[in-house]
């Protein structure tokens, strides 16, 4: 049978430690920094190509190592309250109504370590937004012992990257590479400190690059190494063969929380961006098209009637954005984006975001058989919100094979968190083993087009799949969102 595995970050179990605290605890707000007046960062960029001499990387090492440093952190975490159980029946029966004071409860402090990657010589360390997240205390310890507090900047969450800063004299930053310029097969060694040891280097390749949809972050763009990556590892360097920068380690597969050879890291040129962000604007500022894109299945094109999978599908347009206001409509197919050919959501969401809101963009799109170019001005990125719950019907059918569905009432429509006027039927229950089921549709979902015909209940719906055939394309309204499903 086939082990199941996990996606963990690279930092150990966090230490606990008991402590009396007030009820108001400590936090820090970390989400973006307080303010822009930070001071801007000298780095250094790569020029040099010279590899390691003699196949030996211990001068290139020997540069490299004071510029990783171990980084403890420290949060409160609140005590769950406590029940009086001298009150309870059930324990006075056996002992009265007897015993001393609650206890009360504790809050308590946890304890975690990673690494850090100094990159300018005013004192800035990038690491990962979680060896951080929530801490009240955090410092730096150097190669050469020195332990000092840290300040944080500001942090991303979506794409798990914080700056650090800290007061200190004769620093060594670090190198930072291109990470656009990194292959499959390049030498990859990867600095930190797993389990607390201390600082140790690991070597192995880049695996693959562009990893995207594993679930860890909002935003994904990993390099992938084999490089040992273990717990403690977090947010230290991944170094070419020249010890220059190319990305931070983030997170590892493994059953058991240990390296298996299948590590991620953020590349050093998105961490280097949202790194400038925070010290010139205080926070990560994304630019915002306003679709929902999907990935192109050969089932999808065979539906949408092209002869090749290319491109992505605009499951969706919100209303009032950039995309609606340029003209684009869902069921375009987005082949290019400022000449660059577009070969996945998770791409384009990511070349989207690393652009300047209200710069404008060039996209050639499919529709119905036709290409056509199109301009649209980009702009910021909203807060968003969803929630959606499974609704029941009284009328219910498996039109589908493995998929049961049911008329959407307005009481159904609400649990949903959908507006009552919402037309459709809704998922009532699904085969996890059917086709559907493994194109992505879920329970709760709620079809409102069949092959791009409307239908507004049950009896429309069983009328819409005969017609489709074996080979149905689903328009599907999920958490107010829209996307297509081919089986």
């Amino acid at each position: 049978m086939k082990e199941k595995s996990s996606i963990v970050y690279s930092k150990p179990a966090s230490l606990v430690f008991g402590v009396m605290l007030g009820a108001a605890g400590l936090g820090i707000a970390h989400t973006t920094g307080k303010t822009a007046n930070n001071p801007p960062a000298t780095l250094k960029m790569a020029e040099s190509s010279e590899g390691p001499s003699n196949g030996s990387f211990a001068p290139v090492l020997k540069k490299v190592l004071p510029s990783v440093v171990n980084i403890s952190s420290s949060k409160v975490v609140k005590a769950a309250p406590q029940t009086d159980g001298r009150m309870d029946p059930f324990f006075r029966q056996f002992f009265g109504d007897q015993g001393g004071p609650l206890d009360v409860p504790k809050d308590r402090r946890e304890k975690s370590l990673g690494s850090g990657v100094i990159v300018s010589p005013e004192g800035y360390i990038l690491t990962n937004n979680h060896v951080v997240e929530g801490a009240t205390d955090v410092r730096v310890t150097l190669s050469d012992k020195r332990e000092l507090e840290a300040r944080i900047v500001g942090t991303d969450p979506k794409v798990d990257i914080a700056v650090l800063k800290i007061e200190a004299t004769s620093l060594q930053p670090i190198t930072l590479g291109d990470s656009s310029k990194v292959e499959v097969g390049d030498t990859a060694l990867a600095i930190g400190d797993p389990f607390g040891v201390g600082q140790t280097v690991t070597r192995g390749i880049i695996s693959a690059k562009g990893r995207g949809n594993l679930g860890i972050e909002d935003y994904e763009d990993f390099i992938q190494t084999d490089a040992p990556i273990n717990p403690g590892n977090s947010g230290g360097a991944l170094i070419n063969d020249r010890g220059e920068l190319v990305a931070i380690n983030t997170a590892i597969i493994g059953e058991s929380g240990g390296s298996q050879g299948i590590g991620f890291a953020v590349p050093v040129n998105l961490a280097h961006n949202v790194m400038n962000q925070i010290l010139k604007n205080g926070k990560v500022v994304r630019a915002y098209l306003g679709i929902v894109p999907q990935d192109m299945t050969p089932e999808m094109a065979k539906a949408f009637g092209e002869k090749e999978a290319r491109g992505v599908v605009v499951g969706d347009v919100s209303p009032k954005s950039p995309a609606q206001e340029s003209g684009l409509q869902r069921g375009d197919i987005l082949l290019d984006v400022n000449g660059k050919p577009v070969t996945g959501s998770n791409q384009l969401r990511m070349d989207i975001s690393m652009m300047e809101p209200g710069s404008s963009v060039k996209l050639n799109v499919l529709r119905n058989g036709s290409e056509k170019e199109m301009t649209v001005k980009l702009a910021e990125m909203p807060t968003e919100t969803a929630k959606a719950e499974s609704g029941n019907g009284e009328e219910s059918t498996k039109a589908l094979e493995g998929v049961e569905v049911s008329n959407l009432t307005p009481h159904a429509a609400e649990r949903l968190g959908l507006p009552d006027s919402t037309t459709g039927v809704v998922v009532s229950d699904i085969d996890p083993a059917s086709k559907l089921a493994d194109s992505g549709l879920r329970q709760g979902d709620v079809i409102q087009e069949v092959n791009h015909e409307p239908v507004k209940n049950v009896s429309e719906f069983q009328s819409a799949v005969k017609k489709a055939g074996n080979e149905p394309l689903l328009l599907v309204n999920r958490r107010g969102q829209t996307l297509f499903i081919a089986a």
